[in-house]
């Protein structure tokens, strides 16, 4: 059966993942849009760098041409966050991504875009799925559909001269290294900073369809060679992007990882403080609180949603959202699509150091000082389907009135079971939707802290 999780279906390459079911994949997308009355629109079609996803996009957009929808397939592997911007600029119906983002090499996964250029919402997943394992016939059409290859690399280039100030980082002299991890932001981060004067030193910058032998998630111990390598360089700057180029990676000047939870806080104080937006603050329930206090301190309003970007999105369409941010990695602005974007976020972390003239350390320790210090830890803890649902029943239906020897002030079960423990800590189970795992997510105030709450949830689940 062919499911399709928070972001998409994703399953294993000749397993699951097969161009019989992409066929019907492709299928289920272009009935959706025969029957929305869309079809007068063009669709984009992109790839990520991964094991016959050319292949696999090839035989999409022949599923297409025979349904008579006109499609603009990518001339190479492009990153997601740009495949979703051409939908706004050539004013698609949506588009259609083969990636498995970050996960292992041996995945491969396809994302529909729907016209707003964000993640689909479960409504439009719902139908898609329904489709996708039913037995459908597509209308035959009045003509065949037009397939054009195309490069969107100058114009989106184009259009990020907008949003970042080429010329502040120029004129820094900043010494940054790219780790492409071996996907599609390869010769597009790169040469976008080359093209505006700015070197950068590129790592792994060439396809390779089983990253280097690793997952292509820019996370601590995946960077290991960045780290080493901005030490060995004395570089100012890390940065990184996943497989599809939707999530970032940073590393700071004496080679320590930032969480995706401190880069989003940076992100966030930078646009209010010094690029003067305005608006809303939007992050998943299981992102960091740091965002609450940025938010507070400057009478910004602060929305917490269920985990995936999608719900993010749909706020971010409904109102002007500062940062809609997710501790995975993931981030996008007011004024950009309601999409991922992880180029964009490298950009504007490099762009702060420019303007601000400080390490990445100082402004990390600076922020520190006005908002507090926060320790959050992230685990996963294997059950089966069974005792997964079980457990998660057990959570919602006899929730602990205290954890750690603290009183429990709000429970949350939007998405899981959230507990906000006196003085501001909190704790999350989630179950994860794709594998037998559950989540938990925590975060404190005090590293001690923060490891006897750890303990306390493992000895209550």
């Amino acid at each position: 059966m062919i499911k399709f999780g928070t972001d998409g279906w994703r399953a294993v390459i000749s397993d699951e993942f097969t161009f019989a079911n992409v066929n019907k994949v492709a299928k289920a997308i272009a009935f959706y849009l025969i029957n929305h009355k869309l079809t007068k629109k063009p669709l984009i079609i992109g790839y990520d760098p991964r094991f016959l996803a050319d292949k696999f996009a090839e035989a999409i957009a022949k599923v297409m041409e025979d349904a008579g929808i006109n499609c603009y397939l990518t001339e190479r592997d492009t990153p997601t966050p740009i495949v979703a911007w051409e939908v706004k600029d050539k004013k698609a119906c949506g588009a259609v991504m083969i990636t498995a983002s970050h996960n292992p090499a041996s995945y491969c996964g396809i994302k529909f875009i729907p016209d707003y250029a964000g993640p689909a919402n479960e409504i439009i997943t719902k139908e898609l799925q329904e489709y996708a394992n039913g037995n459908i016939e597509l209308p035959r059409p009045k003509r065949k559909g037009n397939v054009e290859r195309f490069e969107p690399r100058e114009r989106y280039f184009k259009y990020l001269q907008s949003l970042i100030d080429f010329e502040l980082i120029k004129r820094s002299g900043l010494k940054i290294i790219y780790d492409a991890m071996y996907g599609c932001g390869r010769g597009y981060l790169d040469r976008l900073l080359e093209e505006n004067g700015i070197k950068a030193e590129v790592l792994h910058g060439e396809r390779d369809v089983l990253f280097g032998g690793r997952n292509p998630e820019p996370d601590d111990e995946n960077l290991e060679e960045l780290k080493k390598r901005v030490v060995a360089a004395k570089a100012d700057i890390g940065i990184a992007n996943d497989g599809d180029a939707d999530r970032f990676g940073i590393v700071d000047e004496a080679g320590n990882f930032l969480h995706a939870n401190q880069v989003l806080a940076l992100v966030c104080d930078y646009l209010i403080e010094d690029k003067g937006f305005t608006g809303s603050v939007v992050r998943s329930v299981a992102t960091t609180h740091l965002l609450d206090r940025i938010a507070a301190k400057n009478k910004v309003k602060l929305h917490e949603t269920p985990v995936g970007f999608k719900h993010i999105a749909a706020l971010m369409m409904k109102e002007d959202v500062i940062l809609g941010g997710e501790e995975s990695g993931g981030l996008s602005i007011k004024g950009h699509i309601p999409e991922k974007d992880g180029l964009l976020a490298n950009l504007l972390i490099i762009e702060m150091l420019g303007k601000r003239k400080k390490s990445l350390s100082q402004i990390w320790a600076d922020l520190v000082k006005e908002y507090g210090e926060i320790f959050g830890e992230k685990l996963n803890l294997r059950f089966d389907k069974a005792k997964k649902e079980q457990l998660m029943n057990i959570l919602k239906q006899n929730t602990p009135q205290q954890l750690a020897g603290l009183k429990i002030i709000n429970v949350n079960k939007v998405d899981g079971v959230k507990l906000t423990l006196s003085e501001g800590s909190w704790i999350l189970a989630r179950p994860s939707g794709t594998e037998p795992l559950v989540r938990i997510y925590a975060e404190s105030d005090k590293l001690e802290k923060l490891k006897v709450m750890i303990e306390a949830i493992k000895n209550l689940v």
